[in-house]
């Protein structure tokens, strides 16, 4: 049966916003697209008046009505469709069907979703902006229709089907946050001296001797004054407040960032890099991620000669993102693998190239855990509540400084953990794709042939 014969489709319209009368103290549920987000609508984020039905281009919808998004950027990867538990009225992105006596509505629901991927294959077209419902191509789409007896036995297998993979679905989400707190709480363990044995207390054993996290600071002081190659005269870097900072194991110290090595900011885009003869690959903010380089698509930008001492970058720097409208994605980093050579950063991504490279893994996961994550949005925060870093924030983080020795049993321990941890994540997204293909087999199964 043809979509267009299963009831009359009816779509919608926004009352107008500068009204008051229509939104204020409304009480009838205003669907759009952000409300379809389950297979029932009970309550919508917006409700209007009576007066903004009489007078816009909303239309009201009785209870059982099938409801699917006809106008959205999402129409590229999924077509939400839901059932009105109550009288609605519909925005403009919105079509609705009551169907005629012998379809269910539920029935019809399921099968508008089985028939997910041929809709938007055969059913959409592209606008400027966002992906929509070719309506005339829509309505002719055929789909099959169950005797109405058959339609309830189908609608309840199909449902007793997806309770079990809901069930297990859940599971899969209960052991993916479970292995998110493993991940914090191994980094947490690393970064408070529980992880490994320290060098203080295996010494003490041994009745030997260790270079202290203060004299590991020195000596990198030492190093960075030595081979200095900036303008004007050696500034010797602050060392860090610590009137406020958690104490720490023992054979430890704190350290800024900015003592542990030189910190960088990247280039600027303007038109006038197009018409620089020296075109080199340049990393983004879409590069860097976690502990993660994203190499897939790299941009090219001219760059003037005199600006490749700073750009650069070398295998061993940190990358570090500056801003983000997530505060979470705050100060994300990784460890640049020198892979692209040359390769130079934008301006959003700050670069630190550190006295001792072998150090990059320490920093890496401190700056990564529940401590390190703490400074970081405490140095991003603003007045405005805006979150963001510059190279002066970034030089100012703290950062523990255990002895070398006991950074690189650490890092080994952490990568094992973590690397475990990896391995059980890939397990559950697999296991996450099996079910979305298991849902489509048994919606397959229910209504083709």
């Amino acid at each position: 049966m043809p979509l267009g014969e299963v009831g009359e489709w009816r779509g919608g319209g926004t009352p107008s916003k500068t009204n008051p009368s229509f939104w204020k103290s409304g009480n009838i549920p205003w669907v759009s697209p952000k409300d379809m987000k389950s297979d029932v609508i009970t309550d919508t984020q917006d409700h209007i008046t009576e007066e903004a039905v009489r007078r816009s281009a909303t239309n009201l919808v009785d209870a059982g009505s099938v409801l699917l998004v006809a106008r959205s950027g999402i129409l590229r990867h999924t077509l939400p469709v839901a059932i009105a538990s109550r009288k609605v009225a519909l925005n403009q992105d919105i079509k609705a069907v009551k169907p005629r006596k012998e379809i269910r509505s539920d029935y019809l629901a399921w099968v508008l979703k089985a028939h997910e991927r041929e809709i938007l294959h055969r059913c959409t077209k592209t606008g400027t902006t966002v992906q929509s419902l070719e309506l005339p191509v829509f309505l002719r789409f055929e789909i099959p229709v169950a005797p109405p007896e058959e339609q309830p036995r189908i609608v309840a297998e199909i449902e007793k089907q997806f309770t079990r993979l809901d069930a297990g679905v859940a599971a899969l989400r209960r052991v993916q946050a479970s292995l998110k707190r493993y991940r914090a709480a191994a980094l947490k363990a690393a970064c408070e001296g529980c992880l490994v044995p320290t060098e203080a207390e295996l010494t003490k054993a041994e009745g030997s001797t260790y270079e202290t996290g203060e004299q590991l600071l020195a000596r990198i002081l030492a190093d960075r004054r030595k081979n200095w190659h900036g303008r004007g005269k050696y500034k010797e870097p602050a060392a860090p407040d610590t009137a406020n900072i958690p104490s720490l194991p023992e054979g430890w110290a704190w350290a800024r960032l900015e003592q542990l090595g030189i910190t960088y900011g990247g280039l600027t885009k303007n038109p006038k890099r197009a018409k620089l003869p020296n075109q080199l690959p340049y990393l983004r903010v879409a590069n860097v991620y976690a502990n993660e380089l994203r190499l897939n698509e790299i941009e090219y930008i001219g760059v003037a000669d005199s600006e490749l001492e700073k750009l650069l970058v070398r295998a061993g720097d940190l990358l570090i993102v500056e801003g983000n409208g997530s505060k979470d994605q705050i100060g994300r980093l990784a460890i640049w693998d020198g892979s692209i050579d040359p390769c130079v950063h934008q301006n959003h991504l700050i670069k630190v190239r550190l006295v001792s490279p072998a150090m990059s893994k320490w920093i890496l996961y401190w700056l990564q855990s529940a401590g390190g994550r703490h400074f970081v949005e405490l140095v991003a925060s603003s007045t405005s509540g805006l979150y963001t870093l510059s190279v002066n924030k970034v030089g100012d983080l703290p950062i523990l400084l255990p002895p070398l020795a006991e950074q690189t049993r650490i890092i080994a321990e952490v990568e094992r953990r973590l690397s475990v941890i990896d391995e059980l994540e890939a397990a559950v997204a697999a296991s996450f794709q099996r079910a979305a293909r298991l849902r489509q087999s048994i919606l397959r199964r229910a209504f083709h042939n």
